[in-house]
């Protein structure tokens, strides 16, 4: 499976939306195992949510109800809709798949 590649990043006021893509060649709906991290400087690298096989969505309690997992079989792409976004969101959006499979990561700014 290839490295994913993040996207969807960007700067947006307190209140706004950003979707991210994840997008892996070799993800299928029956190997699916995708999860968003999250991480700024100086901290710990934080899980924000995941979605499987047999998961339709898991979310970290900071996240939960304003963000939305889901997985296009289409185009191997898992998204991640952000919604009611709040300044303390604002990091770099990193994307793993299989477990081990890391990608370069995708800024997201939220601004008041």
């Amino acid at each position: 499976q290839a490295q994913p590649v993040e996207s969807g990043g960007g700067s947006v006021q307190a209140g706004g939306s950003l979707r991210l893509s994840c997008t892996a060649s070799g993800v299928t709906s029956n190997n699916l195992d995708v999860a968003w991290y999250r991480q700024t400087a100086g901290k710990q690298r934080e899980w924000v949510s995941g979605i499987g096989r047999r998961v339709a969505g898991l979310y970290a309690d900071s996240v939960k109800g304003r963000f939305t997992i889901s997985f296009d079989k289409g185009n191997d792409t898992v998204y991640l809709q952000m919604n009611s976004l709040k300044p303390e969101d604002t990091a770099t959006y990193i994307c793993r798949t299989c477990g081990r499979y890391w990608g370069q990561g995708t800024q997201v700014t939220v601004s008041l």
